[in-house]
């Protein structure tokens, strides 16, 4: 339920009736905030004529409430304050539209991961800031004009860059909801890596027989045209409707497209060690990759060059969760390792298998290969963080020195046949698409998505996709799940014949005498040059701009701004953000 409510009735016409809400967030805010004193020092404003605080704005309650607040005042404004607008911003949007408010006039204000979370020790200081942020979100609003999003058409079509299993998978699904599809992959074959792998858990179906059933469904649409030894080049136009360049082979001319959505499956890399990096380079020391390339290919006992293998030891986290390095873990790894260790002692109960390990992630169903690996006599050694195996080679035998934190201080020498090297996913490299796209990246190398669970596997660019392994470490089915979410995405874009693009863009005013600086430093090649009335001027394509504003502060006339967040809004802002507290305000 709602704390104490504050209602100013107003009759200034100029004035805005603007609602605040300002959210406990359970405690994660109440608890460093003092979110009683926020409402009290912004109930005030002119502009305000309600204010509030609640326990969770995001319940279904809380929404209810603001749907029958905004009709009842007739509001024509609301402020949020509560955590990320990552998080919240299409909530409140349709919260807003519920209650016939334009959803642009909402305003979402961060006091969570800005104030309590930043300042837990400074409850005053805390609860100073988000009065600042608060009367910065209702300046916002209180400039706030109705926007409507910007309508394209858009071509039922898509194009696939990568042929594994996430990119076959994505261009089979497109085909069967009626979408025309081009699948360029830039080797001379389709399947990726998992084309190369043999038996995979849980169905005990070979990675080569997943990628033959595949390609046969490719070959039996023929609506999906096939593309092998291609890049993608070159892009222009906007969502619903880019024109593709697409180079093949030498020799071969280039083919150009018409795509109303891109479908970036380019998969990973395996991480190559450096030599001599946990002894990679000694005769004996190998990847994963290569140790179950190994194994696929060797249907009896495991030999190494002609010599049976009776002991092995897996040194994991290779090129994962290291400082310095690639901080993040690769989490299929140690369910790959736990697989081909029960492969090696199916075949060959005899081989001693040592697993050295930080931590073992197999998780859900993959639970059950770890079992499954130590009752078939796999020893799980544990090792410090800080004090990782070493691997040498002494005369003709592999030594691991380690020490094993679960059993005490003493260190172990473990003679060993072969030592596998448990090596993580990276990101591929694609700097060329990267820069012709104009991707995100993570700070792992991989595509970042918009928003992990709201909008999965949308990137920032309008109509282009990630799927698979190139979105960070995934297994085969994680990477077919997030496939046929981009399929879903992507009919839901297409299928229409039209979509809804963010209004939130760089506008011209009537100011502007063509100079093309707005268009030299514009990352989306949204401005171009056009005559009005015999004058240059900049025009600026909406369906292809992004909102970005990088070009407004180019323009030596200052005119252009940017809907949403305009110069007169954003000046509205600071002076809310500077404006003194009231002492008063700051007692808990």
């Amino acid at each position: 339920m709602p704390d104490e409510e504050l209602t100013t009735p107003t009759s200034d016409a100029e004035h805005r009736r603007i609602g605040v809400y300002i959210c406990h967030c359970g405690g994660n805010i109440s608890d460093f905030v003092d979110v009683a004193a926020v409402r009290d020092a912004v109930a005030t404003d002119p502009n305000v004529v309600h204010a509030e605080t609640t326990l969770f704005a995001c319940s279904d309650a809380t929404q209810h409430d603001m749907v029958e607040r905004i009709q009842r005042d007739g509001l024509d404004g609301l402020v949020v304050a509560s955590c990320s607008p990552k998080l919240h911003v299409p909530t409140f949007r349709a919260v807003s539209r519920r209650a016939g408010l334009n959803q642009f006039q909402y305003t979402q204000v961060n006091i969570r991961e800005q104030c309590s979370w930043v300042h837990s020790d400074d409850r005053p200081g805390a609860t100073a800031k988000a009065a600042g942020l608060v009367r910065a979100g209702i300046g916002h609003a209180s400039l706030s004009v109705p926007l409507e999003p910007v309508t394209v058409d858009t071509v039922p079509s898509a194009l696939v860059v990568g042929g594994g299993v996430a990119g076959l998978r994505a261009a089979v699904g497109l085909a069967d909801l009626g979408l025309g599809v081009t699948l360029i992959e830039r080797t001379d074959h389709l399947g990726g890596a998992v084309g190369g792998l043999g038996a995979m858990f849980p169905s005990n179906q070979s990675g080569r027989e997943l990628i033959a059933q595949l390609v046969a469904e490719v070959a039996d649409r023929p609506s999906i045209r096939v593309l092998l030894e291609t890049e993608l080049v070159a892009k222009s136009g906007s969502f619903g409707n880019y024109e593709v360049r697409l180079e093949g082979p030498p020799g071969t001319e280039p083919v150009t497209a018409t795509v109303g959505v891109l479908v970036i499956a380019t998969g990973f890399a395996s991480y190559e060690p450096a030599l001599g990096e946990f002894g990679y380079g000694i005769e004996g020391v190998v990847t994963l990759p290569e140790f179950t390339a190994m194994v696929d290919a060797s249907p009896g006992p495991l030999q190494y060059r002609g010599r049976p293998v009776g002991s092995i030891a897996y040194v994991y986290c290779v090129g994962s969760r290291q400082p310095g390095g690639n901080e993040y873990c690769s989490k299929y790894c140690c369910t790959a390792t736990a697989h081909v260790a029960v492969q090696v002692a199916a075949r060959d109960d005899r081989v001693t298998q040592y697993h050295l390990y930080r931590d073992v992630r197999t998780y859900g169903v993959y639970e059950l290969l770890y079992e499954e690996a130590r009752k078939r006599g796999s020893v799980y050694l544990k090792y410090a963080d800080d004090a990782p195996p070493d691997v040498a080679r002494r005369g003709d035998q592999l030594v691991v020195t380690a020490r094993d934190t679960l059993t005490g201080p003493d260190e172990l020498e473990i003679p060993v046949d072969l030592v596998v090297l448990v090596t993580g996913m990276v990101a591929a490299p694609n700097h060329d698409l990267t820069s012709l796209l104009k991707l995100p990246l993570g700070s792992d190398g991989f595509y970042n998505e918009i928003h992990p669970k709201l909008r999965p596997v949308e990137t920032v660019v309008d109509g282009v996709l990630i799927a698979g392994a190139s979105q960070g470490p995934k297994t085969v089915s994680e990477s077919v799940a997030s496939a046929l979410a981009a399929v879903a995405q992507s009919g839901a874009m297409l299928l229409k014949g039209q979509a809804e693009l963010n209004p939130l863009v760089a506008v011209v005013g009537t100011s502007c005498a063509w100079c093309g600086e707005c268009a030299s430093v514009c990352p989306y090649d949204a401005i171009s040059r056009v005559e009005v009335d015999g004058v240059a001027v900049a025009h600026i394509d909406p369906s292809a701009c992004k909102g970005c504003g990088g070009c407004a502060p180019y323009c030596p006339n200052e005119a252009i701004d940017l809907l949403g967040v305009t110069t007169a809004q954003v000046e509205l802002m600071i002076e809310g953000m500077v404006a003194p507290v009231h002492e008063e305000v700051l007692v808990s």
